[in-house]
């Protein structure tokens, strides 16, 4: 079994495990061949924690690394303390044995959390793969960093942090409707029985899978991957040159675990989860729906089918917010420009909405905030 059947093997494994979650096992696993670090987002009870916990025991022979942070967590938790040893002889140096210099996988749970103390030798680590201390400085194992938080952080050192993780994805709970299949595959999980079943990948595996990522041939979409930045921009999504040229790791990554040595419009779909913040998640899903949709071969990405129904609120409050934006005395053209782009990418996902009435009321609202927009226009 090669590397790449390995690694589909342990994602199914983990899909048969936790059901509903095929669209976050499956970032993980295009995160981990793209090198990219992800961050889970969600209330307590929704399988963030034990999802990765069971990656980590299918990633056999690495040293995984979990750490649940606090507002008086220290370095020496994470990093490892000095070495009492050296430091009698006049030399700092860190003791990493067990800790996360030394972890093929890092799961850093609350990880908004983090302090002063520990929140610059963090983020060279999480941004360079390299741990810092002093003078110290070497470079890290780790295949992923897999951040999660209850919730988006407030304060702008923080953002920095978020800034980290190219890949967002909101884990809720699952749909009521799937309910008895999550009570079977968790009773199965606590069962001793399955210890010897699950299938398992080396960290030199996923060594190997990183480096022939990069020979995904991405000619095919690069133009079309341009044209979603630009229209990102335009919509007010911040995307730097710095993560449109990452983000072209996902892309391939998720090409190479369909098993293609070519990229094809709907990779683009890994676009969905580079949001800022919430209300961002519903315009992304609309926009790279878009594309990604026109891409209907037998080589497709299978979630290209799994595309979301809106939800018919968020949707709304996105006009109302939209509408109290365009009612501002002072707005540039520049920023009038951006409201129109995001009134027609909510308009195209009120397309989707399942329900009859709620679809209805929030296209006429829709139609009112045009309104609002032509007649501001001066006549020529």
């Amino acid at each position: 079994m090669n590397e790449m059947n390995k690694l589909v093997a342990v994602l199914d494994y983990l899909k048969k495990t936790f059901v509903g979650k095929d669209e976050i096992i499956d970032l993980l696993g295009i995160s981990m061949v793209a090198r990219e670090n992800l961050f889970l987002l969600g209330p307590p009870g929704t399988a963030k924690s034990a999802i990765v916990r069971q990656l980590s025991a299918c990633l056999d022979g690495g040293n995984n690394f979990e750490y649940l942070l606090t507002r008086f967590t220290e370095p020496n938790e994470i990093f490892g303390p000095f070495d009492i040893r050296k430091l009698r002889d006049g030399e700092l140096s860190t003791n990493t044995e067990g800790m996360m210099p030394e972890a093929s996988l890092v799961f850093l749970d609350e990880i908004f959390n983090a302090n002063s103390a520990i929140l610059n030798s963090l983020l060279t680590a999480l941004n360079e793969r390299i741990f810092r201390r002093g003078k110290e400085s070497r470079r890290l194992p780790a295949l992923i960093f897999i951040g999660a938080s209850n919730q988006l952080p407030e304060e702008e050192s923080l953002a920095a942090l978020l800034d980290r993780f190219l890949v967002r994805v909101k884990c809720d709970y699952v749909d009521p409707d799937k309910l008895m299949e999550v009570l079977l595959a968790g009773w199965n999980l606590d069962s001793t029985t399955r210890g010897n079943m699950q299938p398992s990948i080396t960290p030199a595996d996923i060594l190997h899978l990183q480096q022939e990522c990069r020979n995904t041939d991405l000619s095919p979409i690069r133009q079309s991957f341009v044209d979603v930045v630009h229209s990102l921009r335009n919509t007010g999504i911040k995307v730097s040159d710095r993560r449109a040229v990452k983000l072209q790791n996902l892309i391939a990554a998720s090409a190479m675990i369909c098993g293609r040595t070519a990229a094809r419009l709907s990779d683009l779909w890994v676009l969905k989860y580079i949001w800022d913040t919430e209300e961002q998640m519903e315009i992304l899903e609309g926009m790279i729906n878009s594309v990604i949709e026109k891409d209907i071969g037998s080589h497709a990405h299978p979630l290209v089918q799994h595309n979301h129904f809106p939800d018919a609120e968020e949707l709304m409050k996105e006009v109302v917010n939209l509408s109290k934006k365009w009612a501002s005395d002072s707005l540039s053209y520049e920023e009038k420009n951006v409201i129109k782009d995001k009134l027609r990418y909510v308009q195209t996902r009120c397309d989707w909405i399942r329900h009859n009435d709620q679809r209805t009321f929030v296209k006429s609202e829709i139609e009112k905030l045009w309104q609002q927009i032509l007649q501001a226009v001066p006549a020529s």
